[in-house]
């Protein structure tokens, strides 16, 4: 039962890579999506449930959210119609992560990210635009998403920079907790 959580999050990551290799928005690609979303909706429930949380398990949950990101919009960025600025706001979004990253490493001398209510929002927009593509407006959706990911991005760094411990499950730059 331990084992569960973090063979859960190393599925998704396995799945995520599934993802380069099928037909966008394709019926494959879909289900396999779907499946790497409630992968990442049951490995941190079950792992407080069963009293199996831990700092791998947290840094493993990263990894496979990055990874899916980073297959997902290598695999969709010809459906997204993403103009030079839209990829210039995607980069400083990654830089801003990556300056996060290396503060963690740093101050803390591990891998962070803070699983914060803006950075859930921001992974919640990321995982439904693939299953809105067909249905939106791209241009304005990028812009939303850019937004609420840029601000979860540095209250991320703002926490990081300012926090004299680190703590995985702090839920925001203004709680304790």
């Amino acid at each position: 039962m331990k084992l569960i959580p973090n063979c859960l999050t190393l599925s998704r990551i396995g799945l995520a890579l599934l993802l380069l290799g099928l037909e966008p928005l394709g019926t494959g690609f879909t289900t396999v999506y779907i499946l790497c979303g409630i992968t990442d909706m049951l490995d941190g429930p079950i792992a407080r449930m069963t009293g199996t949380t831990s700092s791998l398990g947290a840094k493993l949950d990263s990894l496979a959210d990055m990874t899916l990101v980073g297959a997902s919009l290598y695999t969709l960025y010809p459906f997204l119609g993403l103009t030079r600025g839209g990829l210039l706001w995607i980069t400083l979004i990654a830089l801003i992560r990556g300056a996060s990253m290396l503060t963690a490493l740093r101050r803390f001398r591990t891998y962070g990210s803070i699983h914060t209510y803006g950075n859930k929002l921001a992974g919640l927009l990321l995982f439904i635009t693939p299953l809105l593509l067909p249905h939106i407006h791209q241009v304005v959706w990028t812009a939303v998403v850019c937004a609420v990911a840029t601000l979860s991005a540095v209250e991320e760094f703002v926490i990081l920079l300012s926090s004299s411990q680190l703590q995985l499950d702090r839920k925001g730059l203004f709680t304790r907790r």
